[in-house]
């Protein structure tokens, strides 16, 4: 894509150092998600990112992103935690890294994602999960594959600011 054509952005960020965590089959309780988001909280365990969603079935899946040191500590809470939200199963991946497009008004710009999609599968970059806000969007992918997808993303975007943030 020529310089000409990118469309501009606030900026483009790695956050690398990342393990995801899924908690899967959850009942479709209010309860479920402040359950899980406080016992991991009073851990000192922050949550980078976070996606839950409902399946064919009325299940919820929960998939969040952790620094890879608190990896063990969350695994632990969450088998504490899952009698008391009904879960199915937990799985993890210990190498995983978020990389977000932002900047500002999202919401009057609707191509953003779509542009940025493109750009990863184009460039073979499997998406993991997506979160998105008002001024972001977000995906989680293999950490291998970080450099590829910044490379992308610049091809696509005209971003002043390009950060990549390693976990403390």
């Amino acid at each position: 894509m020529g310089s000409e054509t990118k469309v501009k952005v606030g900026g483009i960020m790695a956050s690398l150092g990342l393990a995801t965590v899924s908690i899967l089959s959850l009942p479709n309780r209010p309860d479920v998600a402040g359950t899980v988001l406080h016992a991991l909280g009073r851990r000192n365990i922050n949550i980078e990112f976070v996606v839950h969603n409902l399946d064919l079935e009325g299940n919820g899946n929960m998939i969040f992103c952790i620094d890879q040191k608190d990896l063990e500590a969350a695994l632990g809470v969450l088998e504490g935690v899952k009698p008391l939200i009904e879960a199915k199963g937990i799985s993890y991946h210990p190498n995983v890294a978020v990389i977000s497009v932002f900047g500002p008004h999202f919401r009057e710009r609707p191509m953003i994602s779509g542009l940025m999609f493109n750009a990863l599968g184009t460039a073979g970059i499997n998406v993991l999960a997506i979160s998105t806000s008002i001024s972001s969007c977000s995906c989680l992918i293999q950490a291998d594959q970080a450099e590829d997808a910044m490379r992308a993303l610049h091809e696509t975007f005209e971003a002043p600011h390009q950060v990549t943030k390693f976990a403390p």
